[in-house]
């Protein structure tokens, strides 16, 4: 038993390690290692950014020759093959690291329990699922793009609590409170993409950076099927080259060049509907490594994402005021369901104070799950 809390303790330690690395890491997951001697830490570092060292490797620097007859405890199993990086597994080995405390496996099918084996392989001790469900909820955007090559979805929805994001003539600045838009600002600094609709644009004009210190400005992504965004809108300012347009060939070409030379990227996804294919566009960002998108539209764009059964996880920031009027755009302006066995259901809902806002928190029950066993 103590030896089971010792090694949760230490896995704990390993996921804050891993926390540091939120919204810099795309498209390569979190990952956290402590190198354990003595009941002493003699090494630890965490992945900061893609293309750069691995946490166990950073690990095994700092601890030199301390790194023999240690214990590594890392929350994802260590990688056994080439990519930006060289292996971990083997670097592991050649320290003569006597015991491994593993959270969980690698979820890219290629790769699966191959660094395990090799380890054990090597007569290393090695300990799987300490705090496996935690350390599957720190990379659950990792475990669906792994596999599906599709950016995991968070959808942010800010309303009234009778479920309206803006009076009947658009006006929504500000339905919540400060609190609350703070924490979208941090969102958007975790994520890799912003999307919203072309109505948003039209109406708000919204630049859809992250207004905090030190923090990274996404992609921003707008759904807009006939490519009626002004080639001076404010999304432009600052970085467009992490400007993307999903539209169609409804869209003027002669348009298309000149925002490509504003600095902006177009991509065309045609569907039978006259719509950006939702599901085309989704694979396209993937297909640009973007691992994390946040879903920040209005009432078509919300019912699209939900139609098409897309979102993943959701962030409902419920305002304690009504609006009232049966006129007003509500959170979702999809088809929808008209059988209740068919309802849309969700998992894991935590409810939370937002300054004078309730945050609503949870994911949508899709049957297509990734690693995370949120319940």
């Amino acid at each position: 038993m103590k030896s089971v809390m010792a090694d949760e303790a230490w896995m704990k330690q390993v996921l804050r390690l891993a926390e540091k690395g939120r919204g810099r890491t795309s498209p390569n997951p979190m990952v956290g290692a402590v190198l354990v001697k003595g009941d002493k830490i003699v090494g630890k570092g965490y992945h900061a950014k893609a293309g750069e060292s691995h946490a166990e490797i950073l690990a095994l620097e700092q601890a030199g020759e301390s790194a023999r007859g240690s214990t590594l405890y890392i929350n994802l199993e260590p990688c056994s093959h080439y990519g930006k990086t060289p292996p971990c597994t083997p670097r592991v080995i050649e320290a003569q690291v006597k015991r491994v405390v593993i959270g969980m496996k690698d979820p890219n099918p290629q790769v699966k329990g191959r660094g395990i084996h090799r380890l054990r392989k090597a007569g290393i001790d090695v300990q799987m699922g300490v705090l496996e469900r935690e350390c599957q909820r720190v990379n659950e955007a990792f475990c669906k793009y792994i596999v599906k090559k599709e950016p995991f979805v968070i959808l942010k929805v800010a309303s009234t609590l009778d479920g309206k994001i803006a009076t009947r003539n658009g006006i929504s600045k500000w339905i919540t409170g400060e609190v609350s838009r703070r924490f979208v600002h941090r969102l958007r600094d975790q994520v890799d993409g912003v999307l919203v609709g072309i109505g948003t644009i039209l109406k708000d004009d919204p630049m859809l950076t992250t207004r905090i210190e030190g923090g990274h400005d996404p992609y921003r992504i707008v759904l807009d099927s006939r490519l009626r965004i002004p080639e001076r809108a404010r999304i432009f300012d600052g970085s467009p080259s992490r400007v993307i347009i999903a539209t169609t060939k409804k869209g003027s070409k002669e348009k298309m060049e000149r925002l490509k030379k504003r600095g902006g990227q177009i991509l065309v996804f045609d569907s039978e509907e006259g719509k950006v294919n939702l599901k085309a566009c989704l694979k396209g960002l993937g297909n640009m490594g973007i691992m994390t998108l946040l879903v920040e539209g209005g009432s078509r764009v919300n019912g699209s994402f939900l139609d098409e059964r897309a979102v993943d996880k959701f962030y409902f920031f419920l305002s304690p005021k009504w609006i009232g009027d049966p006129e007003a755009p509500g959170i979702f302006g999809g088809n929808g369901v008209r059988d209740l066995e068919k309802m849309i259901k969700t998992r894991g809902v935590r409810v939370r104070k937002m300054g004078e806002d309730f945050l609503l928190e949870g994911y949508v029950q899709t049957g297509r799950e990734g690693c995370s066993q949120e319940s």
